[in-house]
């Protein structure tokens, strides 16, 4: 089982375009912050007193709605940064074949998933639909809203304030243009294999 409390390694050294600044606070204070709310909830709620369960208030319902915010926050982080730090071309991945296939070409997604970069307030995420054996992108406005149960996150755009403001402002196209030059696409094809088992 998962050890909550674990802050990953981040996996590369600098990114082409996203400061340093950007990945300090982003990276080492607000992933690093969720990981810590997750293992603390984790703890509390092993001491609750589940006889004081209820649906309008009660510390089981606080804790268990918070817990999934904490968690997703952790995992769709951590989806994000282990994604990074490559040069950004595609090469021979099968998730390229993949992808042009459920979207009619790799060119149609990166078109929709960007569009979906500027309509996110939260997350784009593009996953594999286990109901249906496709690639789907998604948008999240918030950690724990808009999840597809049986879907696994490949790839993770992080459309929240904290992740562009500092080097871009507010122009989110820059900041979605600078996300795709650093992806590393070996890796997305790793996560992609493991996941439907090839």
């Amino acid at each position: 089982m998962k050890n909550y409390g674990e802050i990953k390694n981040l996996p590369f050294k600098e990114l082409k375009g996203i400061s340093q600044k950007t990945i300090d606070i982003h990276w080492g204070k607000l992933y690093q912050g969720y990981v810590k709310k997750w293992q603390e909830i984790m703890e509390k709620l092993e001491k609750i007193d589940l006889t004081q369960a209820n649906a309008t208030y009660s510390e089981a319902r606080e804790l268990k709605v918070e817990q999934t915010f904490a968690a997703n926050a952790v995992l769709l982080h951590e989806a994000y940064f282990d994604i990074l730090g490559g040069d950004g071309k595609p090469g021979t991945e099968k998730i390229i074949e993949t992808i042009a296939r459920d979207y009619d070409s790799f060119d149609n997604w990166l078109t929709h998933f960007k569009a979906l970069g500027m309509a996110s307030r939260g997350w784009v995420v593009l996953a594999y639909d286990f109901n249906d054996g496709k690639l789907r992108n998604y948008i999240a406005d918030a950690h724990n809203l808009y999840g597809i149960w049986g879907a696994a996150p490949i790839v993770v755009l992080d459309m929240y304030e904290h992740a562009y403001f500092i080097d871009f402002g507010s122009d989110k196209k820059a900041y979605i243009e600078a996300y795709f030059q650093n992806l590393n696409w070996q890796k997305i094809g790793d996560k992609y294999n493991k996941i439907v088992g090839k």
